[in-house]
């Protein structure tokens, strides 16, 4: 049987392909033996995968074992610091911007505080200074970034447009994508900021491995993301799960009952919610009827989506989160009548850092498609030396 050049090289791509997932996914660096049988090739192909990738600069020599009898096996590590990514969380109360390497380990960070009142021309200047900020710490330049994803409040359609936004007036209809474009010369993502924190959950957090699972972000606004077969679900139009822009009564009863304790006196309105669920977890019976109230109405929309879905796990996020001990129970009870099964519910674990991580998975997610699957490229011009 004649082979062509083009099936050889697309077998070579294949091949290297094959060896980058094996050594990315390693808990540590392997020899040419351990790789050889994660990857079922033989020992000449993978010798001769392994000199290319070397010389490449996607994968590094380990200094050998000693201690060892005879001459030591080389180890080869995949290089996560071959490139870097940027996930940024654009939110009422801040604006995050993370630099991770290849294998999603943080590298550096910025914050720029905001709040509700931040003209959009305002916010858009904190975007930048954050991305300053978190690149400066990273010790990197615009020009080191492989990719970008940036996460906003409200519905995101396809082509990146922040369509619709209840928290701030000013912000829909901004041009992300231009604006962080006019600055990073890299692909960019724009996405919805529970969707990125719902991947982050996936990837990174209490729901690491699970392949359906519904993301609640609880709050005065609360949002809601679906991941399906272990893929993020953006929707038609980008609304899934946009719970947050249906009237939730119950965060009304919530306010009532600050309105009648003088413990909330002029606390902001995140650290009031907190002075209810506080009152709640000590017995008091108008704060606990204030909680109940607020995960009935949560539990309507989340109802359909686990109806919908049947998904191996809800997982609770967002600013009410912190309360998920008092929160946690009454939305287990609020959805037992309308629920043939009711999932298990478990906190974040991720924090404010939730969505900010999650773009960056997202952005790695685009670094995947254009350099190591089949139908993409594993050439990189020109990164790797720059590398040390």
């Amino acid at each position: 049987m004649q082979v062509s050049g083009g099936d050889l090289q697309r077998l070579r791509q294949l091949n290297s392909l094959s060896s980058i997932r094996a050594l990315r996914s390693a808990r540590g660096p392997l020899t040419l033996t351990e790789l050889a049988a994660e990857t079922g090739l033989s020992r000449g192909s993978i010798v001769d995968v392994i000199t290319d990738l070397h010389e490449r600069g996607w994968i590094a020599e380990v200094e050998p074992t000693t201690g060892g009898m005879g001459r030591p096996a080389k180890r080869y590590r995949f290089r996560a610091d071959a490139g870097h990514v940027l996930g940024i969380d654009i939110g009422v109360n801040k604006v995050l911007a993370m630099v991770t390497d290849l294998a999603g380990r943080t590298v550096a960070s910025g914050r720029i505080a905001v709040d509700q009142r931040t003209p959009r021309h305002d916010r858009l200047e904190a975007v930048s200074r954050a991305v300053e900020a978190a690149l400066v710490a990273a010790g990197l330049t615009p020009l080191d970034l492989w990719g970008v994803a940036a996460g906003s409040t409200g519905v995101v359609d396809r082509e990146g447009l922040v369509t619709r936004v209840q928290a701030l007036p000013d912000w829909a209809g901004v041009d992300l994508l231009g604006h962080i474009g006019q600055r990073l010369p890299c692909p960019i993502t724009i996405e919805n900021d529970s969707k990125l924190a719902a991947l982050a959950e996936q990837r990174l957090g209490v729901a690491a491995g699970v392949r359906d699972l519904v993301y609640l972000h609880v709050g005065r606004r609360p949002g809601a993301a679906l991941i399906i077969n272990g893929q993020l679900h953006h929707g038609f139009s980008g609304a899934t799960g946009e719970v947050g822009l249906m009237e939730i009564t119950g965060w009304r009863a919530m306010a009532g009952y600050l309105e009648t304790s003088p413990a909330a006196g002029d606390a902001a309105p995140d650290a009031a919610a907190g002075l209810v669920f506080g009152a709640a977890r000590g017995g008091d019976a108008d704060a606990l009827a204030a909680v109940e109230a607020y995960a009935h109405h949560l539990a309507l929309g989340t109802a359909a989506m686990v109806l919908t879905l049947d998904p191996e796990l809800v997982v609770l996020g967002g600013g009410f989160s912190r309360s998920a001990d008092v929160l946690l129970p009454a939305l287990r009870r609020a959805l037992e009548p309308h629920c043939l099964r009711v999932p298990e519910i478990r906190p974040s674990t991720l924090g404010e850092e939730c969505v900010a991580l999650g773009a960056a998975c997202l952005a790695l997610d685009r670094v995947d498609e254009r350099f190591f699957s089949p139908e993409g490229s594993i050439s990189r011009p020109a990164a790797p030396q720059r590398l040390a």
